[in-house]
């Protein structure tokens, strides 16, 4: 699943893990539970501190398969993964072994004290696609809150291999997040921008100077697919029509597509189906970014 030189790589970084790693797999007899099987391995043998467990059938109880579960040895922090993170996804992936390991989350202190504050039980669902990139900041973002915070659990669910959950819940766009079973938002969104919904006291603290400063004013809208082709394009703007002009059948064929493009390109390489830089730029580049 990883090649020579980015199994390396990620050896290196596993370097800065400095607490114990469980990684729970949920698999099933399916291509996919294989590929997840291989990647998981591959990361597995790659540090001392990470071990490997998989759970089949009844030992799987009701989770989705294939997905897997990262958690700190002896803690309640988890973060879980419900498909196989690779294109986009896979910085998102370093950087929930390295969070979760205990490796630093870079965030601003006051941003940190408000995530380890929040009382009560916050379950994250987040529906991304492979080749979405607005995606992974959602992700890394309550990622980051997961490793600071066990009272926040979050999935994220590739909509390409859950697509009975996709077309429940009428989802159209990614990212789609749901907290708690109800919507919670659409579209990118920082750890700064989540707090300001979840904590109720933001808006205080803002009148008295104890706010983080702004994030710069960005256009932050979901990604949407087209209503004449029923594909992911570039563009944000909106698709009035999209619930009545694509059918489920096409929207399972734009989910796959996306996903089929993400899978066959390596993280970081130039097959990527964009031409950004944040594409180009290696997944490890991109995770020392974020550590």
């Amino acid at each position: 699943m990883l090649d020579a030189n980015l199994k390396d790589q990620l050896k290196s970084y596993l370097e800065k893990v400095t607490q114990s790693i469980e990684i729970v797999a949920y698999l099933d007899d399916g291509e996919k539970s294989q590929e997840l099987q291989q990647l998981l391995q591959d990361i597995a043998s790659l540090s001392n501190r990470i071990s490997y467990e998989e759970r089949r059938g009844a030992a799987a109880g009701d989770a989705r398969t294939p997905s897997f579960d990262i958690k700190r040895a002896n803690s309640d922090v988890k973060v879980t993964f419900a498909g196989i993170p690779m294109g986009h996804e896979f910085t998102s992936l370093v950087l929930a072994l390295l969070q979760v390991g205990g490796h630093p989350v870079k965030l601003e202190n006051d941003t940190i004290e408000q995530v380890k504050a929040l009382d009560g039980a916050f379950s994250f669902e987040v529906y991304m696609s492979l080749s979405c990139q607005n995606c992974p900041e959602v992700v890394q973002s309550i990622n980051a809150m997961a490793a600071l915070n066990p009272n926040v659990q979050i999935v994220t669910i590739d909509g390409a291999l859950y697509q009975d959950e996709v077309e429940k819940r009428q989802i159209m766009a990614v990212p789609t997040i749901y907290l708690n079973g109800e919507v919670f938002g659409q579209g990118r969104m920082g750890v700064e921008e989540i707090l300001a919904k979840l904590d109720t006291g933001a808006s205080t603290r803002a009148a008295r100077g104890r706010w983080v400063r702004r994030r710069s004013r960005r256009v932050n809208k979901p990604r949407l697919l087209d209503s004449r082709r029923c594909v992911a394009p570039r563009s944000t703007r909106p698709c009035a029509s999209l619930a009545t002009s694509c059918s489920p059948a096409s929207r399972r064929a734009a989910w796959a597509r996306s996903s089929s493009r993400a899978s066959r390109a390596r993280p970081g390489s130039r097959s990527c189906s964009s031409s950004s830089a944040s594409c180009r730029t290696s997944p490890m580049t991109r995770a020392s970014e974020r550590c």
